[in-house]
């Protein structure tokens, strides 16, 4: 197992950058960012998009859940339990197919106007139609582009009506309200810059029309995203202008937080964390979080779809090696598809770095000599040192891995276009239900390249009506006790069998200036809160 200095040393021999301990950078006080402004240094180049209905990466989800108010959100004290957000309240019908949603007043866009039934309307149809990655979330229920107008319905000012196509829990409608794409948008401002028949994408995505604490000012792909005050929202923010910058290299995050050009640093490395919980001038927050590191291995590929070989990968790899060199602040092993913490969750962890073990399953799969294959990751820390390590791995049993490093947008592009071989990937659960990871990782409805619902087994090509419906059947148990022994016989077979090596759950950790308070890493991307954060 290389350790992380060896890794790093090698990564730094290849990009030309030197690595900087937290002991040797210059700690001089240098520029200080300005008052109610505050700089946050983190890595941002997975942003694809920051339209809420089709964002779906770490980042624009983060801004989104800033900019936007959804029906319903979870408490950030309590992340099981639902809340209102533009809700005051709902009903379900008899049948659990109607529900019933009052509007909370007062509730304003950035432009001053109030939030209505219309714009919720509007917006959850908006998904629908536009159709992009995280639409499967809201097209579950059964919503179409032929049927939306009718099961989706605003019926007086504050008062909107949902129609499912099955009887459905209240609680998972509603947490499923209340991911990223449940976005509430203001009608009038987004169609008003419609173009064709794309709903407002283009222009939203580098612009808003929410109703939350802040609205985006500007957004330039991997340097900056820029936020202001909502001058109209409910509840006036803290700090009147935030700003992410992107700063790939952990060690150029620690310089600028010693110099003071940055207030927050979101990406430094294990070491530099150690190093900051003992230096007075920094405060560590850290949160477990429902994301994950994975490999996904494409069932296109002729040896990646035999199981003998996806399983002879899963033993190749040394888990407890790579958290303990690579991220031991930040992350912690995790083998299966429910994060730690969301109900449900295996912790059971079957896979460990067995060489002999892997090289007799590849053997047996016909590929004693091994193979050569693809192997696509960010290029950014500390995946590229994860992929490495991993890449080692798979040498020591005769898997030959072509490095592909990128930036993350265009990983998770090619990746969502099932152009991958084997990718290093991070997957972050979409609202605090079970079945959020478990459609992502379990089914595959349609496996056909024009598949409606594009989930990551759909990614990887993964074939598995079996396994599908029994997620399906999972989620619409109703004994509480049940349902997760359904979710937890799903992970095991899943581990066993399917084509992702699930390695490790994140720990996030920001390093804070002392001079700022109420930094607030959310479980979920988008519960991550800027309102509240002051700076002295």
């Amino acid at each position: 197992m290389p350790s992380r200095r060896t890794l790093l040393a090698a990564s730094c021999a290849t990009s030309g950058a030197a690595f900087l301990s937290w002991d040797t950078v210059i700690r001089a006080a240098h520029a200080q960012t300005p008052p109610g402004v505050l700089v946050m240094a983190k890595q941002i180049d997975d942003v694809i998009s920051l339209d809420p209905a089709e964002s779906f990466e770490y980042t624009g989800t983060e801004v989104g859940g800033n900019v936007y108010q959804k029906l319903a959100t979870t408490s950030a004290e309590d992340p099981a339990r639902l809340v209102g957000d533009l809700a005051e309240s709902w009903t379900a019908s008899d049948d659990a197919r109607t529900f019933t949603f009052t509007l909370k007043a007062g509730q304003r866009f950035a432009s001053g106007r109030e939030a209505t039934a219309e714009d919720v309307a509007y917006s959850l149809q908006r998904v629908v139609a536009l159709n992009k990655s995280p639409a499967f979330i809201i097209n579950q229920f059964g919503f179409t582009r032929d049927n939306m107008a009718e099961t989706i319905r605003a019926t007086g000012p504050r008062t909107v009506v949902l129609t499912t196509a099955e009887p459905t829990a209240t609680s998972f409608l509603l947490y499923c309200l209340s991911a990223a794409v449940g976005s509430v948008v203001e009608k009038a401002v987004v169609s008003a810059r419609a173009s064709g028949d794309d709903w407002g994408n283009a222009w939203l995505k580098t612009n808003s029309a929410g109703s939350g604490p802040y609205r985006i000012v500007s957004w330039r792909a991997s340097e900056a995203i820029t936020l202001d005050a909502n001058p109209n929202a409910a509840q006036a923010p803290a700090t009147r202008r935030i700003i992410l910058r992107h700063v790939a290299d952990p060690s150029a995050q620690l310089l600028g937080l010693q110099r003071g050009d940055y207030d927050v640093a979101r990406n430094l490395a294990s070491d530099q964390i150690g190093g900051a919980r003992s230096d007075s001038r920094y405060t560590v927050v850290a949160q477990r979080k429902a994301g994950l590191f994975y490999i996904a291995m494409n069932q296109k590929h002729p040896i990646l779809s035999k199981p003998g070989v996806r399983q002879a990968i899963k033993w190749a790899i040394d888990y407890e090696g790579i958290q303990r060199n690579i991220v031991p602040n930040t992350h912690a092993v995790h083998q299966a598809f429910l994060p730690e913490g969301l109900p449900g969750a295996l912790t059971e962890k079957p896979f460990k770095a067995d060489v002999a073990q892997a090289k007799r399953l590849l053997a047996e799969a016909g590929h004693a000599d091994g193979f050569e294959i693809a192997f696509d990751f960010f290029s950014g820390a500390p995946v590229s040192d994860i992929a490495q390590a991993v890449q080692a791995n798979l040498a020591a049993i005769g898997i030959r891995a072509r490095m592909l490093p990128g930036e993350q947008r265009a990983v998770i592009t090619k990746t969502r276009a099932r152009g991958h071989e084997l990718a290093l990937l991070r997957w972050g659960s979409d609202y605090f239900d079970p079945h959020s990871n478990a459609e992502a990782f379990s089914m595959n409805p349609d496996n056909g390249d024009d598949a409606r619902n594009k989930t990551l087994a759909w990614r990887s090509a993964w074939n598995i009506p079996e396994l599908t419906a029994r997620t399906l059947a999972a989620v619409k148990e109703t004994d509480g006790a049940k349902r997760v022994a359904l979710y937890e016989a799903i992970q095991r077979d899943h581990q066993q069998g399917s084509p992702f090596a699930i390695m490790l759950q994140d720990v996030e950790t920001a390093v804070v200036r002392s001079a700022v308070r109420g930094v607030q890493i959310g479980v979920l991307n988008d519960r991550t809160v800027y309102a509240g954060i002051t700076k002295a």
